[in-house]
């Protein structure tokens, strides 16, 4: 940011919630071009030293307030730094019911806990027990840590939500692309916005098939910056990086969710780009 009047925060969490809230009390008060460098626990509640901090359920760091953030502006929140701050993380032997049929799924129903090493150098990571699975011995994936959590206080009836669940303030999105570089735009539903960060994983798919990632700590270091609301108006995240831009939608049906984020697409790159509908058309 170019304005010399920008901080940086070096942030140590004593505190983790459970919930995306406007009723805690904000952990660290910054401005639009702000940076903070912090660190999250676990979606178990662990520490980078293997540490109980929090009951599990993806428990977040913060909120951040934004001073400058007022109802109906958006977040822009960048990804300045992000990476692993310990050498383990855990999965479960375990499908999520809703992809597969329940004839499989049922054979998984007390999954078992899975610890994996995570080799920073040269950058993979490897299930912890070479004799836990036969065929798995040489098996490895390549880092690729990402935030699962991010997102503001919600506007509904209690202006919270556990931190298990998503919507148009972001959260529990477990979205790959919230990574290192990433901007997150998010629609700001309270005056100071209250920014939660969490859920760290060293490596997903392109959703958690499993019911978890690889889950882990990580460093993160964040910008903030406002865009007041007589500049940009939006209902659902959105996700920039260098190569891709990314709308969102949350809905209780896949296809009301492709709609949602098909419109978003829609309306920024009729808006950034000043296209008519028949020339969006051939660009989607």
């Amino acid at each position: 940011n170019a304005d010399s009047s920008a901080k940086h925060f070096y942030f140590t969490p004593t505190f983790f919630s459970n919930k995306f809230s406007l009723n805690i009390l904000p952990a660290l008060k910054i401005k639009s071009g702000d940076t903070v460098s912090t660190e999250t626990i676990d979606a178990a509640g662990f520490d980078k030293n293997g540490v109980k901090r929090q009951k599990g359920g993806n428990p977040l760091t913060g909120p951040f307030y934004i001073e400058d953030a007022m109802t109906g502006d958006v977040l822009a929140v960048t990804i300045t730094q992000l990476s692993l701050n310990r050498n383990n993380a855990f999965t479960t032997e375990s499908f999520v019911s809703r992809s597969l049929d329940k004839s499989i799924t049922k054979q998984l129903e007390k999954p078992k806990l899975i610890k994996w090493k995570l080799n920073a150098q040269p950058g993979f990571a490897s299930i912890n027990n070479d004799t836990l699975y036969e065929h798995l011995k040489s098996f490895k994936v390549p880092l690729k840590p990402f935030l699962g959590c991010i997102g503001v206080a919600p506007a509904n009836k209690k202006n919270e939500i556990l931190s298990f669940f998503q919507g148009a303030f972001g959260g529990n999105l477990d979205y790959a692309a919230t990574r290192q570089s990433a901007t997150i735009y998010l629609p700001i539903f309270h005056d100071g916005g209250y920014l939660y960060v969490g859920d760290g994983h060293a490596l997903q798919g392109d959703g958690e098939i499993a019911g978890n990632a690889l889950e882990t700590s990580l460093n993160i270091s964040f910008t903030v910056n406002v865009i007041k609301k007589d500049a940009l108006q939006l209902s659902f995240p959105r996700i920039e990086d260098s190569i891709y831009i990314r709308s969102l939608g949350v809905a209780k049906t896949l296809e009301e969710a492709l709609k949602i984020a098909t419109t978003g697409l829609l309306d920024w790159i009729q808006h950034d780009y000043h296209l008519s509908l028949q020339e969006a058309t051939q660009v989607m």
